[in-house]
């Protein structure tokens, strides 16, 4: 397999990548055959993951938005993965001008793009850090150098806590994480669950077993599961709710049944 002159020395390219296959499915071209074999993998069981990945997309678009809107004007996004059309800093530097932004992953291709993309913008930044050990993050020179942490902050984990094991204490690091931010700021989250997807649990297992063979374990939890990462948050009104409920911006009946596989909140400190 040839090497693209995009992907990094130390990657393997013979080794499947969650944030590729995600780059995949949103249409992206930052992905190996590899990857592309295990989404389709996946895609036998549901079909349609990429509309649950694009409206999960849409979701932290509103969600950003929104928090820019509120007046925060600081983005902290961990397992951020391969920058696309619309991603953070895009947004938030439109509706704020001067956002500051930092982008959160543990994966060398999402790492290498996000510096290439973020070359001219001395607002926004990179960290290779992993949500795991959330006081590395924390202390990474472009956390420190464009995030006070004296002042609200918009914490994004989007997609990302799904692929967190319970015995690496997500609610741990999640937690650890809000002490850290200054009152007023907001936790924007997506977590994949069973609940909501149009076809059955067993059938969903399948996609959920590629993720497993990958490595990447798949962790499906319940809405109750997913609130308990929003203590100590006030929840911003929908609440937690399916990724199209979240403030829609069109009709969420028309959005396809897919859409609505996985759950999307919002919450605020006091």
């Amino acid at each position: 397999m040839e090497r693209p002159a995009w992907a990094p020395r130390s990657i393997d390219i013979s080794v499947p990548s969650v944030s590729r296959i995600y780059d995949y499915y949103l249409g992206g071209s930052h992905n190996f055959e590899v990857d592309r074999e295990a989404a389709r993998r996946a895609m036998e069981f549901m079909p349609g993951l990429p509309k649950t990945m694009q409206a999960n997309r849409a979701f932290l678009r509103r969600a950003v938005r929104f928090a820019a809107q509120e007046g925060i004007t600081q983005f902290l996004d961990i397992g951020s993965g391969i920058p696309t059309y619309g991603n953070v800093h895009e947004i938030a530097q439109s509706a704020v001008p001067g956002a500051r932004v930092v982008y959160v992953d543990h994966d060398p291709v999402a790492v290498a793009h996000s510096e290439a993309v973020l070359a001219d913008n001395d607002d926004a930044g990179v960290a290779a850090a992993d949500l795991r050990k959330p006081q590395e993050i924390l202390d990474s020179p472009e956390v420190r150098r464009l995030i006070d942490l004296n002042r609200p902050v918009a914490l994004l984990l989007v997609a990302i806590l799904h692929f967190v094991e319970d015995a690496d204490d997500p609610y741990g690091a999640v937690a650890e994480l809000r002490e850290a931010l200054a009152p007023g700021s907001m936790l924007i989250l997506t977590h994949a669950s069973y609940e909501g997807i149009p076809v059955s649990a067993e059938r969903a297992e399948g996609a959920v077993d590629v993720y497993k063979d990958i490595r990447n374990p798949l962790i499906m939890r319940s809405r109750d599961e997913i609130a308990r990462f929003f203590e100590g948050y006030d929840m911003v009104e929908p609440g937690l709710v399916t990724l199209p409920l979240w403030r829609p911006e069109s009709a969420p009946e028309d959005e396809d049944p897919f859409a609505f596989s996985g759950y999307a909140g919002v919450g605020r400190t006091a």
